[in-house]
């Protein structure tokens, strides 16, 4: 079985300015994340 290469076949949207991040030093950008693994937990107070 071939293996398929999946890079750089979906772009994702940049991140939206202004929000709050934890545990990093500055604000991500989808740039700094090119080529890496992401697990993102998006979760909210309700």
């Amino acid at each position: 079985m071939a293996l398929r290469s999946y890079a750089g076949t979906v772009r994702a949207p940049e991140f939206p300015k202004g929000l709050d991040w934890i545990n990093v030093a500055r604000p991500l950008h989808i740039a700094d994340l090119r080529g890496r693994l992401a697990i993102i937990d998006f979760w909210t107070f309700c």
